[in-house]
């Protein structure tokens, strides 16, 4: 039996990194850069969000969805919806944007779960398809194609921020508080059960595992993320319409999963940044180059990535730890190579 190696890094090296990790995102991003950058920065935490969301159902729970677009469409019109025609405030329509959001993602797990693999996918292609022209039908709600002016929300006057620097903490708040979240729910049993039910469901149904629950439930702890995502993209832009949650959207969310590392959460920040920064940079040479770049990215990965930027990194961070000394062995096998090793000592 193989033994089971886990990364065990000393304390004074998890507060250097965390201190300069905190440095980076409370300091050198929103104070540092520049003032239009910053609010890019806010972009690629709620791209963050989103491909979070699609980690858990794509990468963890096996299931190919590329309608993400539609929940984030789902996220940002609720928050619009309620903030211009109902004065709501901007940040009481996050938990509203999740509950529906939520609400939808379980409806759509249950016809997921006669669906696996491209019909899947092509069943979540054609939700985003349908989404932005449902979105102008219903222009007394929605705006139709003139869509709906949100407007930015205004720092507090007590603190010494500007706009863009309030909604970059805003979106940092909601995106560390999120990723607690999934980092939390993948580190027990519900992380087995997700990966037995990916790999092998006939494993998974004899180890008890009810796949119709931990489908729907994927769906919608999805959907969620991806309808947070929206709310705060609805903050930070100031304007939703039905044309900027097409297909492309969908499309560019997953391949920053892809690229990231589909089962790497910590590889989502990187995934946002490269939808994000990527495709300006190209157009900055040639306008057509957009399209081109998200391919190549994509073929490239999969072929010489596969785990995507965030997996690699994770297996240089254990062969580094393996090579320092930092790992432990799990708590069974230790038990047992000292039970085995009492048996061998013990006289015949």
């Amino acid at each position: 039996m193989s033994a089971v190696v886990k990364p065990k890094v000393p304390i004074a090296v998890r507060v250097a990194v965390a201190a300069v990790l905190a440095v980076i995102f409370l300091y050198v991003v929103p104070f540092v850069v520049p003032g239009y950058l910053v609010s890019q920065f806010a972009t690629v935490l709620v791209f963050a969000i989103a491909i979070v969301g699609i980690n858990l159902v794509t990468g963890f729970g096996g299931a190919i969805t590329l309608g993400h677009a539609a929940f984030v469409a789902l996220g940002s019109y609720t928050t619009a919806i309620l903030v211009v025609r109902y004065g709501w405030n901007p940040y009481a329509t996050i938990p509203v944007s999740a509950a529906l959001s939520w609400i939808a993602g379980w409806c759509l797990g249950f016809p997921a779960l006669r669906l696996q693999g491209l019909y899947l996918a092509l069943g979540t292609l054609v939700l985003s398809i349908t989404v932005p022209p449902l979105l102008k039908r219903f222009d007394v709600f929605t705006g139709g194609v003139q869509g709906l002016n949100v407007g930015n929300p205004e720092a507090p006057t007590f603190l010494p921020i500007d706009d863009s620097q309030w909604i970059y903490f805003v979106c940092l708040a909601v995106a560390a508080v999120l990723y607690i979240v999934a980092r939390r729910i993948l580190s027990g049993p519900l992380r087995r059960a997700l990966v037995a039910a990916r790999d092998n469901q006939l494993v998974a149904a004899v180890m008890g595992v009810d796949r119709a629950t931990l489908t729907t439930a994927t769906f919608a702890m999805s959907s969620l993320y991806a309808g947070v995502a929206g709310s705060l993209y609805a903050m930070i832009v100031g304007f939703v319409s039905p044309d900027t949650f097409n297909v492309m959207m969908s499309l560019s969310l997953f391949v920053g999963a892809v690229v990231g590392g589909i089962t790497s959460l910590n590889g989502a920040i990187v995934g946002a940044m490269f939808i994000q920064f990527v495709p300006i940079w190209a157009s900055d040479i040639d306008v057509s180059l957009g399209g081109l770049v998200f391919g190549g990215a994509l073929i490239v990965t999969l072929v010489v990535i596969p785990a995507g930027i965030g997996g690699l990194g994770e297996r240089i961070f254990l062969w580094l730890c393996t090579r320092l000394g930092w790992v432990e062995r799990s708590g069974a096998t230790r038990d047992g190579a000292r039970a085995i090793g009492t048996a061998q000592n013990e006289p015949a």
